[in-house]
């Protein structure tokens, strides 16, 4: 008999955005019954009011709002905070999620969902993020690789998901990004094909969305790269995919 999954530490935190208070109580409820802490919001406005006052690992977030919708939330998420997102949409067509999938989310389901199958994708999140979210679960940090990696003067801290320059300024980063950058990292010089790419950053369905490694390519050279249309660090190898053309090194965390 499989043994049951670890339960998810009550110290992680899960902000859920929905203006449909109908969906959005029972849900916290059942989340808080699962072993998480909860906070709500109604709106986007009221999400940010949060964010700015409390820490939180994983979002949740509605697409359609009234006033700002979730597309435009979670830019701000990824961008500003780089915190793992999860759309709840009504919307079942293909575009929607893909859009989604673009920006930078991690995952979505398609209301009306079984709330065990977002908290299976809950899991699933956090574990791919294990190494990145804002405040890591005691188990993951004890597990973690205690090393940095460091390429081209950039520098990687996979703990904390923290990027710095080689003057030693953070650059944010997504969680998507920073999968796809954990990716080439780990597998320097070698072409690493789509299919392999998605795998390893988007996972579900991931063969539907070919496109969404392209964006999330695009979107790690205009950060890394010293001109993101000559790109020298992430190479497009024409028929096969992309290849990290640098030399990659695993230092000590604190050398």
């Amino acid at each position: 008999m499989a043994a049951a999954p670890a339960p998810i530490p009550v110290t992680t935190r899960v902000l859920v955005v929905d203006d449909e208070a109908a969906l959005r109580e029972p849900l916290a409820d059942y989340l808080v019954r699962q072993g998480f802490a909860v906070g709500q919001a109604a709106s986007a406005a009221e999400a940010r009011t949060r964010l700015a006052a409390e820490m939180f690992d994983i979002v949740l977030l509605d697409i359609m709002m009234p006033g700002e919708d979730g597309l435009s939330l979670c830019r701000h998420l990824i961008e500003a905070r780089g915190l793992p997102v999860i759309f709840l949409t009504a919307r079942g067509e293909a575009t929607d999620r893909i859009v989604g999938l673009e920006i930078g989310a991690d995952d979505y389901v398609v209301k009306p969902f079984d709330p065990r199958e977002l908290v299976a994708r809950i899991r699933s999140v956090l574990r791919r993020a294990a190494k990145g979210i804002g405040r890591v679960p005691e188990a993951a940090a004890d597990t973690a690789d205690q090393h940095h990696y460091t390429f081209e003067g950039w520098r990687l801290d996979p703990l904390r998901r923290r990027l710095t320059d080689s003057e030693g300024a953070v650059v944010a980063i997504s969680s998507a990004e920073f999968r796809l950058l954990v990716a080439f990292l780990d597998h320097p010089r070698q072409v690493l094909d789509r299919d392999r790419l998605l795998d390893m950053v988007q996972g579900r369905e991931a063969h539907l969305f070919d496109r969404a490694v392209d964006n999330q390519i695009s979107r790690l050279r205009r950060k890394i790269e010293r001109d993101s249309r000559n790109p020298e660090l992430i190479q497009t190898v024409w028929g096969g995919g992309y290849m990290l053309a640098a030399e990659v090194r695993k230092v000590p965390a604190d050398g």
